[in-house]
């Protein structure tokens, strides 16, 4: 399951280039203060982000915080230079104990600066020392050396200790952590099988003492099932991943943790698929008794910004200009985004939103401001522009 949704990042990133930013859960955090108070969605990110946010906060109240133990790709790669090193003869470090809780602590204060960095200045301020944008950006302009320092200190350190990042600077996993108090399942153990081995103990990839409790209820737990596995033979049955329902508790294999990952993910991109709400809205007046729409396809708008410059362009005052109640409402794009614009369908038409786009407007200081928009299957001069 890691390979898989690995090789399905990379491959989406580099070799079709898709922007991998609009499907990481984390994006749907930084995201949510500027879309609900303002409508918007921060560059490079969209709604697929809270869809996908959703369903793994799903997953981590039913299954855990599985979405660290099976999909995230830095969380992968970490474990196998981890498992790799072991073979080539590194010595692991193992942290366990008070130097766990207290470097595991260190995630909290990142998240709350994160936060606030990227709603105060509604932009992705992290990236430019995120190691996670290091690995599926694309190494495009925007990237910093920071970046791949952040990364390379990741990678580095995952050949010594078990996935570093994950365990005590992940803002993801700082969001995830208390929702698993609540979750369905879980592992236990019982006492009257288990032989206190304490393998489980040795091959946890968080350092929980599983042989020292009844009820795995850490927050960190991977629902990996590592424990289950590393198990003696003569000690089979004394864990079990599963709820805990009247005297017995049903256990859940390992393969219906991943048909579960499996539905909710693909649930996530059906859902961005059938209800793609746009990433950016703006309105100006109050909505009248007869409104219309029109859908277009427009050049340049590829994010935040250029949304909101479309939006300010449509603020002209000239004859062009569109009276009294607009919306705009964008799905940011490479080539021509979707865009859709209501008005008060009294005052103007679908022509009159084409004009208003692709006209140049004569400024105060005397000079004309040619928009760079061009709108798909539009050319009224007959210049046969795509």
């Amino acid at each position: 399951m890691q390979l898989g949704f690995l090789v399905v990042t990379l491959v989406a990133v580099f070799g079709l280039g898709a922007n991998a930013e609009a499907w990481c859960p984390f994006g749907g955090v930084e995201a949510a203060y500027e879309y609900v108070t303002a409508g918007t969605a921060l560059c490079s990110l969209g709604v697929s982000n809270f869809y996908i946010l959703a369903s793994v906060l799903l997953l981590t109240l039913l299954l855990r915080r599985v979405f660290c133990g099976y999909m995230c790709p830095i969380g992968s790669i970490s474990e196998l230079l981890f498992d790799a090193a072991k073979r080539l003869g590194f010595k692991p470090k193992d942290v366990t104990g008070t130097p766990d809780r207290i470097l595991s602590l260190l995630k909290y204060p990142l998240l709350l600066y994160i936060l606030y960095i990227s709603w105060k200045a509604a932009e992705l301020l992290f990236r430019g020392f995120d190691p996670v944008y290091a690995l599926i950006s694309r190494h495009g302009k925007d990237i910093t050396m920071w970046s791949y320092v952040a990364l390379g200190a990741v990678l580095v350190g995952s050949l010594f200790v078990r996935i570093p990042f994950c365990r005590w600077l992940c803002p993801m996993a700082a969001v995830m952590n208390p929702v698993p108090r609540f979750g369905l399942f879980r592992i236990e153990r019982h006492g009257d099988s288990c032989t206190s081995c304490g393998l489980c103990d040795k091959v946890c990839p968080v350092a929980i003492p599983v042989s020292q409790v009844e009820v795995v209820n850490h927050a960190r737990c991977y629902g990996c099932m590592e424990c289950l596995e590393a198990c003696p033979p003569k000690a089979q049955g004394s864990l079990t991943f599963g709820p805990k329902l009247g005297a017995a508790p049903l256990r859940l294999p390992q393969t219906g943790v991943i048909a579960t990952i499996l539905v909710l993910v693909t649930a996530a991109a059906t859902a961005d698929h059938l209800w793609p709400l746009p990433s950016f809205v703006k309105e100006r007046g109050i909505a009248p008794a007869e409104t219309a729409f029109v859908e277009l396809g427009v050049s340049d708008v590829t994010c935040r910004g250029s949304s909101t410059g479309l939006w300010n362009f449509m603020q002209r005052d000239d004859e062009f200009a569109l009276p009294d109640y607009l919306r705009l409402e964008t799905w940011p794009g490479t080539d021509f985004a979707r865009v859709r614009v209501i008005f008060d369908a009294n005052s103007a038409d679908a022509e009159a939103v084409r004009l208003a786009i692709t006209t140049p407007v004569f400024t105060a200081d005397g000079d004309w401001l040619v928009p760079d928009y061009r709108i798909e299957g539009y050319d009224p001069l007959g210049l046969k522009e795509p």
